[in-house]
């Protein structure tokens, strides 16, 4: 089992659903965030969210699912962000689950 923790701005809710289903991910749970950035980079595409003062509404999405479906969804998230070549692509990542009840 592992935990798959996506980030995304509010408006691209929608898109990890769509995402999710297609991995086969039927359960999933949301919570409203708010990105900060203290400091500025060069690179804005490699930040997580806006540079300077500025505030990002964004969207955590986490599930608790099968290995294979936590990378099946990974790639189609990357996938995703190369094909709509947005300034604030969907972030993910998964985690290994040691133990659960």
């Amino acid at each position: 089992m592992k935990l798959l923790i996506v980030t995304c701005l509010k408006e691209h809710l929608a898109d990890v659903a769509r995402i999710f289903k297609q991995a086969n991910i039927d359960v999933f749970s949301t919570n409203e965030i708010t990105g900060h950035r203290t400091g500025n980079q060069s690179n804005h595409l490699e930040d997580w969210f806006a540079s300077g003062g500025e505030l990002a509404e964004s969207m955590m999405i986490f599930t608790f699912t099968p290995s294979e479906n936590a990378v099946h969804g990974l790639e189609l998230i990357k996938a995703n962000n190369i094909s709509i070549k947005k300034d604030f692509p969907v972030r993910a990542f998964i985690m290994p689950v040691e133990q659960a009840i």
